[in-house]
């Protein structure tokens, strides 16, 4: 069995789009290393390509990680599937971004598989594309994706059509399953 999950993902690019600061560490590195153990590559993507991404432990800096790709630059075409981690000020930054919000939406309008956790729905309420899906996220969120159409629930990960959502850090290990099993089942119908 650990052949076959070494090897779900072969071939498949995944991308990590992130904000250059602000990002719930544990929610870029856990999934990373599960997208790596499935055979996928994980690329990470953030608005400035010049400048590290600054992780963070709650409130507290943690470590730093290359930028692999300008969101200005990088192509939905050219993945597989989307991973948004969480984090307060991650989501709350891409939002304002109009390439970043236009990539998550490629994604969504592609019906590419989309992996997002914890505060990382803010992203899609930006991009318009909740509306009608179910997903789950940090408790806060609610009403944000209630007034975006969406019908949020407290679930340890959910799945809508290739949209995979999670709570919190502590529902990694489900979201991690979860999320490679959609990435590699590829683009959904609808």
């Amino acid at each position: 069995m650990a052949n076959k999950t070494e090897s779900t993902l072969q071939g498949k690019t995944i991308a990590f789009l992130v904000a250059n600061e602000g990002v719930e560490q544990i929610e870029l590195t856990e999934p990373w290393r599960a997208v790596e153990q499935a055979g996928g590559r994980p690329q990470l993507i953030a608005p400035d390509a010049n400048k590290k991404v600054q992780a963070f432990n709650h409130l507290d800096k943690a470590d730093t990680f290359a930028v692999d790709l300008a969101v200005a630059e990088a192509r939905v075409d050219d993945y597989d599937g989307l991973m948004l981690p969480g984090g307060v000020a991650n989501p709350d930054e891409l939002r304002t971004i109009p390439e970043a919000v236009q990539f998550v939406k490629g994604f969504i309008d592609a019906r590419k598989p989309v992996a997002v956790i914890c505060h990382g729905p803010w992203t899609l309420v930006e991009a318009d594309v909740v509306k009608g899906r179910t997903i789950t996220s940090w408790p806060s969120l609610r009403t944000d994706i209630r007034n975006a159409g969406g019908n949020w629930v407290d679930e340890e990960v959910h799945v809508d059509q290739g949209l995979v959502s999670s709570r919190k850090p502590a529902d990694l290990p489900a979201f991690c399953d979860k999320m490679i099993e959609e990435f590699a089942e590829g683009a959904h119908r609808r």
